[in-house]
């Protein structure tokens, strides 16, 4: 028997056992009504609707406090003495490249097929109010941190919940929170498995295929899928053996270059169709307000550019304030500042770029998706790209294999993070998650195990449900949080040396 027929056998087995699991709590959190002829995803609002509250609740703090959140993250305010394992920029990288990936290069494709140009404006709005919603968790998340004894921090919904809720609300909330905790760290663990590592690894496997002579080229055979799955699977075991650390000096230097890569693609087609730029600007605008072909009209366009931006930042979803957990810092605001550039990075940046790009090049692929044909979002966007640069799917394969690894660092991380909250920190318990989770790595190029995949996906989103209510009800803690890092600000700005020497500004201290 061969290999590939194992693999297609296991495949068929795990779909037919998990489907009906799958199809039954996906209905239940993708649940959708429809609204003016377009199907609006309660999850969706849910998210969007977190976004605008606390965006009015602290203020439009992603406009009033973006320079500060810029000022923070090139370390100015930095104290070399604050408990924490990274600084503040390697924090920012380390939980970008849990977002940043895929979605930002093919997602967004289908978003502006689906839902037309004026999807990109909608996706920017959604991205600008998923600002806010990440401050508030971050902040959650290192106030509510664990520094352990050898200097290494745990934190996250895991956390912030049980030991929030039961500081804000006695036991009843401790309970409640101990429930919440035990719900997010099985979510999070299992999504890092399947939909953070295996689906990574399948999708960058996938794209080696299609540029190295697809299935009869050098990789496209079982040894060669064993291959490239070991291959990744060893990269990601040395570095998570490092701990976050190790994961941080890795994102730190490969998120940047791999998004300035990106970036730069896409204007250089930009500038080299720099006269439609004026033409294409306009059209995302208009068809924001005034849709063509899209099922809901504006509604419809709506409705696709928030669920691209909320699947993309996963602002809301809990898994963000892992990473950032890890900061050097005696003030949970201050990190919380710094994750509100996440979203911008992640959606208002790349996603944007990516929709730029192709409503620009304007590929024929774009076109025959809209009018109903089935092209994969990578395709559309790599015809926008080979318009100006022929030889760039080359590139993309490169940029996909790097967002991709860098995925399945970050969630390989998480996962630890939710597998010792469930079975304890020993030595032990960290090498079989460690060993479980490169096994998965290589799996991802041999399985597509798209029933557990989608099954991962409402998992996780899931956990936004009872994460956003934990938010809601510790806004009050977060708020007191902003007000004390921004007077220890004033005292720095003021010359008064280190504001934590205030009893009053260091009582929230870590």
């Amino acid at each position: 028997m061969s290999l590939d027929s194992i693999t297609q056998k296991i495949d068929e087995s795990v779909s037919g056992f998990f489907e009906p699991i799958a199809d039954w709590l996906g209905g239940i959190i993708f649940y959708s009504v429809n609204i003016a002829g377009a199907e609006v995803p309660l999850i969706v609002t849910w998210l969007a609707v977190a976004g605008l509250v606390f965006t009015g609740w602290f203020g439009f703090i992603q406009v009033r406090k973006f320079r500060l959140a810029l000022d923070v993250v090139r370390g100015k305010y930095d104290d070399k003495d604050s408990p924490g394992e990274v600084n503040h920029f390697q924090a920012l990288t380390a939980a970008v490249s849990g977002t940043v990936g895929l979605g930002n290069i093919a997602g967004v494709a289908v978003a502006v097929s689906i839902g037309g140009a004026g999807a990109t404006f909608w996706m920017i709005i959604c991205g600008l109010l998923g600002m806010a919603t990440k401050f508030v968790e971050v902040t959650l998340g290192v106030k509510y941190r664990e520094v352990h004894a050898d200097g290494t921090v745990s934190g996250g919904p895991m956390h912030y919940l049980p030991k929030g809720l039961a500081e804000r609300f006695g036991k009843n909330g401790k309970t409640l929170g101990k429930i919440l905790a035990v719900l997010a760290s099985i979510m999070i663990l299992f999504f890092g498995l399947f939909g953070g590592n295996l689906f990574q690894v399948n999708q960058s496997y996938a794209q080696f295929v299609s540029v190295t002579g697809g299935e009869s080229g050098i990789v496209g055979s079982s040894a060669g899928a064993v291959f490239f799955g070991v291959f990744v699977a060893a990269l990601v075991g040395v570095v998570l053996l490092g701990g976050i650390r190790s994961i941080a000096q890795v994102t730190s230097r490969l998120v940047p270059a791999m998004a300035g890569i990106y970036v730069v693609a896409c204007l250089v087609v930009i500038l080299v169709n720099v006269t439609a730029v004026p033409a294409a600007i306009g059209e995302i605008i208009a068809r924001a307000f005034d849709p063509q072909g899209v099922a809901g009209g504006i509604l419809g366009a709506l409705i696709v550019g928030f669920q691209r931006a909320a699947f993309s930042n996963e602002a809301g979803i809990g898994s963000a304030p892992i990473a950032h957990s890890a900061v050097k810092t005696k003030h949970p605001a201050s990190e919380g500042l710094v994750a509100l550039l996440e979203p911008f990075i992640d959606t208002v940046i790349i996603c944007t770029m990516t929709a730029l790009t192709i409503v620009i090049a304007n590929p024929a692929s774009w076109g025959e998706a809209r009018d109903g044909e089935s092209i994969g979002g990578v395709t559309i966007t790599s015809d926008a790209f080979e318009t100006v640069l022929p030889w760039f799917p080359y590139v993309l394969t490169v940029a996909v294999i790097l967002f991709a690894f860098s995925t399945v660092l970050t969630w390989g991380y998480y996962g630890l993070k939710a597998w010792t909250h469930l079975f304890g920190r020993s030595r032990t318990s960290e090498t079989v998650y460690k060993s479980l989770y490169t096994l998965f790595a290589v799996a991802g190029s041999l399985l597509t195990l798209e029933t557990l995949i989608s099954l991962a996906d409402a998992v996780l989103f899931s956990l936004a449900v009872v994460n956003i209510i934990g938010l809601y009800l510790l806004a009050p803690v977060v708020k007191r949080e902003l007000n004390s890092f921004l007077e220890y600000v004033r005292v720095r700005k003021a010359g008064g040396g280190d504001g934590d020497k205030d009893p009053e500004l260091s009582k929230s201290s870590v």
